[in-house]
């Protein structure tokens, strides 16, 4: 049996997504832009059942948090009050020899050093030149770089400024979903008919200009993020804390995902507001790495709103007429780490030979093609309209793929390759006794079974 963890895994990955349609480089026909992917046609299928388990893992199995979908596009008095305009960066520093801009902590982590992405600019910089010796250019090798400097990740646009001076009333593409949330907190509340604790939960892009974006598409300058705000009483932290990180661990081992595969790491060093962090890290190819963060932010964000906006954001508890600015926990996934950890966690090799195969053995509620449909033959006119037919049934309530290219066995390698948990073959017995061939993705055992009894079958295994 072919190893799954061979020291290519990550090529074969981004091979196969290309190959099959799952993650296309942007702008691949002008020669690409960098660290911006495109999602193909099974892709945008997999990406979207990840967010559809989110958004109902979130919004339809609980009562306590409402969905949001704000704007790209807010008010730069935002990400002012937010501390974005001033905090939000990363360390810059330049190799002498090629000038490739790379992230200095990000050097410092391959060179076997930490670096804490909260530390100043001079204390990151210590840090570096202590460690001169042990750092050198991916690209060429040297050990000669510029000093750290802050870069802001922040995407500036023109939009709204029509004097074609950027520096003045500029305004900016998102760099995080979750303010949004928080500057609707009020509305939000004064239209749900919510109550504390309650959550907001958001799916949306945010874009940040990257200095070193790696790793296919694990690091991105256009991305999307599954975040919830959820709205507390300052005393109650701890509690909503432990069972919103308990909440979090079992949405991935619903999707599938192997739990040796996953592990936790706590923040050793907060910024000045948290009260807590925790990411949950999932071992991709590259080692582990975070997948979701689940903070404790106290009341910081909903203070800076209100000092910036000069509005009232306090909460009058019914129940006692106490009145107080929430805390919040905060989970943030995004759907691209999601997905490269579900393709990760799915990808196999087995067999030897002619018997060789990749599968990617997805959950078949995440599975982008859930039922593939065959003809035995597609010079058969009567096989190819029993099929369709069998197909035109199911395709109402599951994502199906009518398939009659090549012989059986290759029809079945390409399903294996894009996840497809079951096949179905219509063949000459079929005609005569209304039923098909029914083939199990991880297992390849096939049975037959009834036409009629597919329906009931699929809703049980789906």
């Amino acid at each position: 049996m072919a190893s799954n963890n061979s020291e290519n895994k990550m090529e074969k990955i981004v091979s196969l997504c290309k190959r099959r349609g799952f993650v296309f480089p942007s702008s691949e026909i002008y020669n690409g832009f960098p660290a911006v992917y495109d999602y193909g046609s099974y892709g945008v299928e997999l990406a979207n059942n990840i967010k559809i388990a989110w958004w109902k893992s979130m919004t339809q199995y609980r009562q306590d948090v409402v969905g949001l979908d704000s704007a790209i596009f807010m008010s730069p008095k935002i990400w002012e009050a937010s501390g974005h305009v001033k905090g939000f960066s990363d360390p810059l520093t330049e190799c002498r020899k090629c000038h490739s801009r790379l992230r200095l902590d990000s050097l410092l982590e391959e060179a076997g050093v930490f670096a804490d992405e909260k530390m100043s600019e001079e204390e990151i910089n210590e840090i570096f030149n202590q460690n001169k010796d042990k750092i050198k250019c991916p690209n060429c090798g040297a050990q000669d770089f510029t000093p750290g400097k802050s870069f802001n990740l922040l995407v500036k646009s023109n939009l709204g400024n029509f004097t074609g001076d950027w520096s003045k009333e500029p305004a900016y593409l998102r760099g995080e979903t979750c303010q949004g949330i928080y500057v609707n907190y009020k509305n939000v509340l004064d239209s749900a008919r919510v109550k504390i604790p309650f959550g907001i939960a958001q799916i949306g892009k945010a874009f940040r200009n990257e200095i070193t974006a790696r790793q296919f598409i694990f690091r991105t300058r256009e991305f999307e993020q599954m975040e919830m705000q959820y709205f507390i009483k300052p005393d109650t932290q701890e509690k909503y804390y432990n069972e919103w990180k308990e909440a979090r661990w079992k949405f991935y081992l619903d999707l599938g995902i192997k739990e040796e595969n996953l592990k936790w790491h706590k923040h050793e060093n907060l910024v000045f507001y948290a009260k807590e962090a925790y990411d949950i890290e999932y071992n991709f190819p590259f080692g582990f790495k975070e997948l979701e963060g689940i903070h404790a932010r106290g009341n910081y964000d909903l203070n800076q709103h209100s000092k910036f906006s000069g509005k009232d954001l306090t909460y009058l508890d019914p129940s006692d007429n106490s009145r107080f600015l929430p805390n919040i926990v905060e989970t943030s996934a995004g759907v691209g780490r999601t997905f490269l950890a579900v393709l990760s966690d799915a990808y196999c090799e087995e067999g030897e030979g002619e018997n060789f195969r990749v599968v990617l053995k997805i959950s078949a509620k995440l599975a982008p093609v859930k039922i593939a449909v065959f003809p035995l033959l597609k010079n058969k006119p009567e096989l190819v309209a029993k099929a369709k037919e069998v197909f035109d049934v199911l395709k109402f309530d599951w994502k199906c793929e009518f398939d009659d290219n090549g012989n059986i066995g290759k029809r079945y390698r390409r399903q294996d390759e894009i996840g497809t948990p079951y096949c179905l073959t219509v063949d000459f017995e079929s005609l005569e006794n209304n039923d098909v061939t029914l083939r199990d993705r991880d297992s390849m055992k096939q049975e037959r079974i009834k036409i009629d009894d597919l329906a009931e079958y699929f809703k049980k295994n789906i």
